[in-house]
């Protein structure tokens, strides 16, 4: 009887993994399929789309650190409006208020830096949970959008190559983890996480870096490699600032939009993190060039 209960609850595992890794491929190939169509179709459907997928994650934000009203919304799309649209008008002063964006989102990711190794779970009332969602967030989805328009045009492959190194380096983080890890890389918050993956993830992510500066002139090799550097950092610490939010709350996902993935900022929390950095990154490299 123990045998066959035994046997019984190996296979059902099995089937259940089965139908858990396709659900988690179906959702992947929506997600690309949407992401693809929005960069290919024009401009407005990419920016259009990370509006979107921005307030998502503003909402799954909102309900891990508990904060209160509707206010967070309002403020995001009031930001995003000028940032994507009016400041076009205004060529006078637009690097002023980039730069202004700029050092408020990298000032709340450096307190998010240090939320990270604080051994406190709660450090924010509800003002500061309200100002750290609104650039954290909304600060890093709207230099999302800025990415790929460089030069007055909209750069495809530019943006289509950071999407890569994300992916790359998530995936085989992962891949590489599980099945080498043995080093844990900061287990208070990530228990999985580990130091094998991580580097697993970075060699990578340099290898598609060298593969993407074949097809995509903006940026030389050395450039591409650089940006996977940042990329490779810069995410894993976004990683580990959601993974520290969901430990706080007390829940395993941000959400449950995206079945088989979790939620969308489970999804977007690398990028969204590194998304400034990126952004700093490239218009150096056009300073220095």
């Amino acid at each position: 009887m123990e045998v066959a209960l035994k046997i019984y609850i190996f296979y059902f595992w099995k089937i259940y993994s089965m139908k858990e890794l396709l659900r988690r491929l179906i959702t992947g190939a929506v997600f690309v399929f949407l992401l693809l169509a929005a960069i290919f179709l024009n401009s407005d459907a990419f920016d259009f789309l990370f509006m979107v997928f921005g307030l998502t994650c503003i909402y799954e934000y909102k309900r891990m650190v508990r904060l209160q009203g509707y206010y967070i919304f309002i403020a995001y799309l009031a930001l995003w409006w000028t940032f994507i649209y009016l400041i076009n008008d205004m060529v006078t002063y637009d690097k002023y208020f980039i730069c202004s964006l700029m050092l408020a989102t990298l000032t709340v990711n450096i307190i998010l830096l240090y939320y990270l190794f604080s051994k406190k779970d709660k450090l924010f009332n509800s003002l500061q949970k309200f100002i750290l969602g609104l650039f954290y967030i909304g600060g890093g989805s709207i230099f999302l959008t800025m990415i790929p328009y460089k030069e007055n045009t909209f750069a495809e492959l530019l943006i289509m190559g950071v999407f890569i190194l994300i992916w790359v380096n998530d995936s085989f983080a992962y891949l590489t983890g599980k099945n080498f890890g043995k080093t844990k890389l900061f287990p208070s918050v990530s228990p999985k996480k580990t130091v094998e993956g991580v580097i697993g993830g970075y060699i990578f992510a340099l290898i598609a870096a060298y593969i993407i500066s074949n097809f995509e002139s903006n940026l030389t090799l050395i450039q591409w490699l650089i940006l996977a550097t940042i990329i490779v950092i810069t995410g894993n610490i976004g990683d580990l600032i959601e993974s520290k939010f969901k430990r706080s709350a007390g829940v395993k996902d941000s959400g449950a939009i995206l079945p088989g993935h979790g939620g969308m900022l489970d999804r977007l929390d690398s990028l969204i993190f590194a998304a400034p950095f990126v952004y700093l990154t490239l218009n150096i490299f056009t300073y220095v060039s």
